[in-house]
C-alpha cells in the first residue's frame, strides 16, 4: 500500500518538487502546509505515515511544529529539511524526534532514500 506522506514547506516551488519525486515514485501526499501552525492542524487531520518538515518556516517553524505533532503522537515519523549550515538546527531536530534529515537543495534520490529507510 502506497504511503501518504504530507509536505511542509513556506516555499510553494519546494512543496511542488517534493510532491513531484514523491507521486512518481509511488506516494500519495496527504497534504501541504506552508508553515508550522499549518503543519500540526494538517498532521491532526489527516494522520499520514511520514512528514516532511522544512526547519525555517513563518509562525512556527518545523522545530517547533516536530514538537508539538510529537505530543499528540509519540509515534509520528519526520523527516526534517534545512538549507545548508544549519547543523545546530539539525542537532536539535533529531533530538526532538525526527527520524532524518535532508539538506536543500537535494536530490530526488536522497529523498527517497531518506523515505524508504524510515517508512519501508
Amino acid at each position: 500500500m502506497a504511503k501518504n506522506i504530507l509536505i511542509c514547506d513556506d516555499a510553494a516551488f519546494m512543496r511542488m518538487m517534493i510532491k513531484d519525486i514523491l507521486t512518481k515514485n509511488g506516494y500519495n501526499v496527504a497534504g501541504e502546509a506552508e508553515n508550522g501552525l499549518k503543519a500540526v492542524e494538517k498532521y491532526n487531520e489527516t494522520k499520514p505515515d511520514l512528514v516532511m518538515m522544512d526547519i525555517t518556516m513563518p509562525e512556527m517553524d518545523g522545530i517547533q511544529a516536530l514538537k508539538k505533532i510529537k505530543e499528540t503522537d509519540p509515534g509520528a515519523t519526520v523527516i526534517m529539511c534545512s538549507a545548508m549550515g544549519q547543523q545546530a538546527m539539525v542537532i536539535e531536530a533529531i533530538q526532538s524526534g525526527a527520524k532524518d534529515f535532508i539538506v536543500k537543495p537535494f536530490q530526488a534520490d536522497r529523498v527517497l532514500e531518506a523515505i524508504k529507510k524510515v517508512v519501508g
